[in-house]
């Protein structure tokens, strides 16, 4: 018995040991630690808009994206890291294996995480109003870090192309999860996102998915213009077209264009450039992932020459 227990009744006794016990057990500094990334996360899954940051490159693209998103729709914006850790992942020898031998070319996942840190802190020094941002990190199963940190999200920026991360986690996003998701332009993004979307349309499942899904910020855009290519002779595409708009209490002009024998997307980018779109909405990867990889359909090739951001949904 302590000196403090002397002359102490047997429940004061008890408590002073199981509070004895349980500092010895967790520290007062790990359990604070731990609270803190819990709240951390609690605010990345319950945002409206997530930067999602697997590539130090990308970081800031994402965020200022992320940020315009957030703020045209008064909703709120997260930012979080997710890569893979094969220490941390449960996967086939050949897997982990593949994931070790990233880290001569993109760093340890220690080190690429360090990086999207930095990125993320610059940013936020940039502007007074983003001091109270906190970034969130996941490291281990990519597809498992990708649905712990995005499921709830309404909308997640994210590249396409860079480090494995990101390709690995922008297909997880778009197939396993079936997310809004916007991309950043391959260049510089100039800003007011919502100046002018253009949405690409085919009355198809994919294309109206897209357009539902992004209605709130089609809602707080500036000016909507639907975009439909090679219309039908019964202008089918025209008609279903305005009827969305109509359903889902939406302005915008519908207009058909003809691509001429030119390659769809290079019709679609083409227009957007003409009318000045800041926002392209897509409908992607209608055949699925691999077939359009194989045969170099609309979505891919947008995903490779669109000079402004891309919202798409599978």
């Amino acid at each position: 018995m302590t000196r403090s227990s002397v002359g102490a009744s047997p429940e004061e006794v008890r408590d002073e040991q199981r509070a004895s016990n349980d500092s010895t057990r967790k520290p007062a500094a790990q359990r604070a630690a731990v609270i803190f990334a819990d709240n951390v996360h609690e605010m990345t899954i319950n945002s409206d808009v997530l930067a999602l940051l697997p590539d130090p490159a990308t970081a800031r693209l994402c965020l200022d994206l992320a940020e315009d998103a957030a703020r045209r729709i008064h909703g709120t914006m997260a930012a979080a890291h997710v890569g893979a850790d094969p220490e941390r992942m449960i996967a086939a020898p050949e897997e982990i294996g593949l994931q070790m031998l990233r880290d001569m070319e993109e760093g340890s996942p220690r080190q690429r995480f360090e990086m999207v840190t930095r990125a993320f802190e610059d940013w936020k020094r940039d502007r007074a109003g983003r001091k109270d941002l906190l970034l969130d990190d996941c490291r281990g199963d990519l597809s498992r870090c990708v649905s712990t940190e995005c499921h709830e999200t309404a909308l997640v920026v994210a590249p396409c192309h860079g480090n494995m991360d990101a390709r690995d986690a922008f297909h997880d996003l778009l197939f396993n999860e079936r997310k809004l998701v916007l991309v950043p332009p391959r260049g510089p993004y100039a800003g007011n996102l919502l100046e002018h979307v253009v949405i690409s349309w085919k009355p198809h499942d994919h294309a109206q998915r897209a357009v539902v899904e992004a209605r709130r910020w089609l809602a707080a855009a500036d000016r909507v213009t639907v975009l439909c290519v090679n219309d039908q002779p019964d202008r089918s595409y025209q008609f279903t077209a305005g009827e969305l708009l109509d359903q889902l209490s939406l302005g915008g002009n519908v207009i058909a264009v003809s691509s001429d024998g030119r390659p769809i997307g290079e019709t679609i980018l083409d227009f957007a450039t003409s009318v000045k779109a800041t926002c392209l909405l897509i409908g992607a990867y209608r055949h699925g992932y691999f077939l359009e990889l194989l045969l170099g359909r609309v979505t891919r090739y947008l995903l490779s020459h669109a000079t402004i951001p891309l919202m798409l949904k599978h």
